[in-house]
């Protein structure tokens, strides 16, 4: 059996001609736009499904439709659930509509025989430049693509379900152009990402407003899907409106020219059409007019004196017609814009001179419990975060004073627990589709938001990632001094390792697992860990008021050595000044307080995700 469900030689079913390939691609395209559609849980979500979407309730493997998301002329969107994993996931089928239509239940059927190249080099190209292409990355402003798979005549991708608005409307719902601060804080993020991409000699192609979502609770920009069966039909078909956006496409990708040759230098040029339209309110001239008559306008002349002269200039050199004029490289294009890239936060003299600085500071600010293990076995213990361990053992002489050093600042407030619900990636036809909230468009801030520990524990759970689920369970959220002790429960569904980290009213900062007594952090999917374990029982103490935590379990294990935590005591302990040395290195899609992953050089690859949770416990006097 071949794509269409025919054997060789057998007539197509319409008894169409098969000769010269006649499709009707552009008319497909023009229905590829951007779709808002609501955020309820409507099985269709607000959209008209044609006879080709799949109804709620049918099953495709162990995942289950749940509604439409949206389609277009390439491929459909399903919000659905992962049965196996009982999570809310996107799920993408390819389904071009002017070459297949649907037969039976589930199957798809190439429309006639001179149609099956077409959508056999799409249905390729489907698998092998888009879902194995995404799968392979791990980046937080890049749509991970969990499973991949052909059926039914056809191939399917699941993708985590994001839930924000594109930017293009996000845009559009400005009363005036975003300011340099904001397009710093976008541009980071994405620039990065695209980093990560260029380094295996991949590039995305398609960017512009629409196909980049803003999270809902983060604001981190996703890039989404590549549209790679869309570009090799449209190849096929010579149908170029299909699969380039005039005025983010540069010259080279009109053509294959070997002068004209493609690169990080070609995402640049439509990164920075990106910003051009913000700024302006137009996209730049098309590339293919410009060769022949630029009348590009420069935005550092549009746009002069309300943004940097150095930030405009590196748009213009970015949106140069001729390739071998823009910057060339990743590197290059982010110290134009004055943005850092996270891969080289470590090297930034100053923020080395930054920890110098903190580590001085924080030798002097530490404070320190001791109790006596045995006979005149003395150890360095817990600092004080509202909690002490009282005994290491039944047997063993209670714990002794806390020796409390000057506080810093007293950091108040809370962004609160912020997660990412997902909603959809992107549609089929390569133009974003994502659930949003039914009233207006969300603008998100300018900038990272001011540090605090609690609202950095919140950012981290926002910039996790879905497909790893951390919950905690908290026996007793109202703990009273001296009486009760900790205890919360940490389950995941990805085996992992697991850490805790914890604030105290007075600004303390511990990592309290794993520790100096307890280094086993290892956690299996689905299995129940319950902290603080026997070697290490913790008990409410000063100061009152709410305590802040985080659990994050990452897939591998993670070094946190950039925080500079002094490790003189059971608990590794960060120091007001180290908090803010550590704070001045965040960027919109990272955190330094989540660590890096860190799995050795002989490991043959190292993911980067990992998911987290908040939670928080109140210290009182009295249980009155």
């Amino acid at each position: 059996m071949n794509a269409t469900g025919r054997r060789p030689g057998e007539p197509a079913p319409d008894g169409g001609d098969e000769g010269k390939t006649e499709v009707n691609i552009e008319a497909s395209a023009a229905d590829d736009k951007t779709v808002i559609v609501s955020g309820a849980r409507a099985p269709s979500l607000g959209m008209t499904a044609t006879n080709g979407v799949l109804p709620p309730g049918t099953r495709l493997g162990e995942f289950e439709i749940l509604g439409l998301i949206g389609e277009g002329g390439f491929g459909i969107v399903y919000r659905a659930l992962d049965t196996s994993l009982d999570r809310e996931v996107a799920l993408k089928e390819y389904m071009p509509s002017a070459l297949a239509a649907r037969v039976g239940a589930t199957q798809v059927q190439v429309k006639s025989s001179r149609y099956e190249s077409m959508f056999r080099a799409g249905l390729k190209s489907f698998i092998n430049d888009e879902a194995r292409l995404l799968a392979r990355f791990d980046h937080q402003s890049l749509v991970k693509v969990y499973r991949f798979w052909e059926a039914n005549g056809t191939a399917y991708m699941v993708m985590p379900y994001y839930r924000g608005v594109t930017l293009k409307e996000a845009l559009k719902s400005m009363q005036r152009p975003p300011d340099e601060a904001w397009l710093r804080a976008l541009l980071t993020p994405l620039v990065d990402a695209l980093a990560v991409l260029h380094a295996s000699n991949c590039f995305h192609r398609d960017i512009a407003p629409d196909n980049i979502i803003l999270l809902e609770d983060s604001h981190r920009p996703v890039l989404l899907d590549f549209g790679a069966a869309r570009r090799v039909i449209g190849d096929m078909t010579q149908a170029l409106t299909v699969i380039l956006k005039p005025g983010y496409a540069p010259i080279e990708q009109y053509a294959e020219v070997s002068s004209l040759r493609q690169g990080p230098w070609t995402d640049h040029y439509a990164l920075a059409a990106l910003v051009y339209f913000a700024i302006t309110g137009r996209t730049p001239p098309p590339s293919v007019g410009r060769m022949v008559s630029d009348s590009y306008q420069p935005v550092a002349k549009l746009a002069a004196g309300r943004y940097s002269d150095r930030f405009l200039r590196a748009i213009d050199h970015a949106l140069a017609v001729v390739p071998a004029d823009r910057p060339q490289t990743d590197r290059q294009f982010a110290d134009e814009l004055g943005i850092k890239l996270d891969a080289a936060s470590a090297e930034r003299a100053a923020g080395v001179a930054d920890v110098a600085d903190a580590r001085r500071a924080g030798a002097t600010a530490r404070r320190r419990v001791r109790w006596v293990v045995g006979a005149g076995c003395v150890l360095a213990a817990a600092a004080g975060i509202g909690w002490f361990v009282p005994k290491m053992m039944s047997h063993q002489p209670a714990a002794l004073h806390v020796q409390r050093a000057a506080n810093g600042p007293d950091v108040a407030g809370s962004a609160g627990s912020a997660a990412i619900a997902a909603s959809a990636a992107a549609t089929a036809s390569g133009a974003a589709s994502v659930a949003a909230s039914p009233p207006a468009v969300v603008v998100p801030p300018p900038a990272l938001p001011p540090f605090t520990p609690a609202g950095e524990f919140a950012r981290i759970a926002s910039l996790a990632d879905p497909s790893v689920v951390v919950k905690v369970e908290v026996p007793l959220e109202r703990a009273v001094v001296d009486r009760d002790r900790l205890r919360f429960i940490v389950t995941s569904n990805r085996a992992g390792y697991l850490y805790v980290f914890a604030v105290d009213p007075a600004n303390q900062y511990l990592q309290l697992f794993p520790n100096e007594l307890d280094r086993d952090n290892r956690v299996v999917a689905g299995k129940r860990v319950v902290l603080p374990r026997a070697a290490w029982p913790m008990q409410a103490g000063e100061p009152i008021g709410e305590n802040h935590f985080m659990a994050i379990v990452s897939l591998a294990p993670r070094d946190f050595s950039s925080l500079d935590m002094a490790h003189d005591s059971v608990f590794g302990s960060l120091s007001s000044a180290a908090q803010a040395a550590a704070a001045a290195q965040r960027t919109l899609s990272a955190s330094p307080f989540a660590g890096v992953p860190s799995c050795g050089s002989e490991a043959p690859s190292c993911p980067v995700a990992y998911g987290a949770a908040t939670f928080k416990i109140d210290v009182v006097g009295s249980s009155k």
